[in-house]
């Protein structure tokens, strides 16, 4: 059997005149492997971390309220959020959020299991954190194109989360670990691997923190004030989201500069 260099097959080479004679047909198509010229999602994911320097972190008592607080953030310039998994509706939010603001990385946080980071990939989220390294989750989000976090203590765990596939972690929790110079100290020898520091962090800390190798901090309490959720009290969420966004954009800016000198 002759095989031609499309892969067509000439059993006889009547077989061959008859399909000379025979009316023409369609041009094959041929499929081919192209290589993405255009960031991937998880690459813009990590590129908006990157440059806003601030992961503002949302749990909230009622769908509401996570509504209003999350609203209050983004137009005061928050532009990397992730809603917190005990919040009630945490799916439902996400999706609503996702249709009013396209353009913002919005994730789910305290992902925990595999079926949780599947809901919350179909509500649309950009990005999925965890408290710590969660196999299963970094396996599936590897074909979703989302950007997963996962949660890391210990040098080993860096290495660890790293070698299994992390584009970025986030150390937890910093502050009951030493802070910034934790953070410091990390990235001396993982210099190359992008570190976010979570728990306890203040917006005037985001400054300390970048300079000392952050990638980004994760604010909560320091945007949402429980206080001032409770009381219906969103102007002061805006407020303090305004003052985080351009305190991370401050320092990113800042620490670009010095690379660059």
């Amino acid at each position: 059997m002759a095989v031609t260099s499309l892969g067509i097959c000439a059993r006889t080479s009547s077989a061959s005149l008859s399909l000379l004679s025979s009316p023409p047909r369609s041009p094959l198509r041929v499929s081919c492997y192209c290589p993405q010229l255009s960031p991937s999602p998880i690459d813009k994911t990590l590129t908006q971390i990157q440059n806003s320097g601030v992961i503002a972190c949302l749990r909230a008592n009622s769908a509401e309220q996570a509504l209003k607080a999350a609203r209050a953030a983004l137009s005061g310039g928050i532009s990397v959020l992730e809603i917190v998994m005990s919040t009630p509706g945490v799916f439902e939010v996400l999706q609503q959020l996702v249709q009013e603001n396209p353009n913002p990385a919005l994730g789910v946080g305290t992902v925990l299991n595999v079926e949780d980071a599947k809901n919350a990939i179909n509500s649309g989220a950009k990005f999925l954190m965890s408290p710590a390294m969660v196999k299963d989750i970094m396996v599936d989000v590897k074909c979703a194109e989302v950007l997963y976090i996962p949660g890391v203590m210990t040098p080993t765990e860096i290495l660890s989360a790293y070698d299994t596939g992390a584009k970025i972690v986030k150390v937890y929790p910093v502050s009951a670990l030493g802070g910034s110079q934790y953070i410091s100290a990390l990235k001396r020898p993982f210099h190359h691997i992008s570190m976010v520091a979570s728990q306890g962090i203040t917006i005037d800390s985001i400054r300390e923190y970048i300079s000392r190798g952050a990638t980004a901090v994760v604010l909560s309490d320091a945007i949402f004030n429980k206080e001032a959720i409770i009381q219906n009290n969103f102007d002061e969420i805006y407020q303090l989201a305004n003052f985080a966004a351009l305190q991370g954009n401050e320092a990113v800016e800042r620490k670009k500069k010095c690379m660059l000198s």
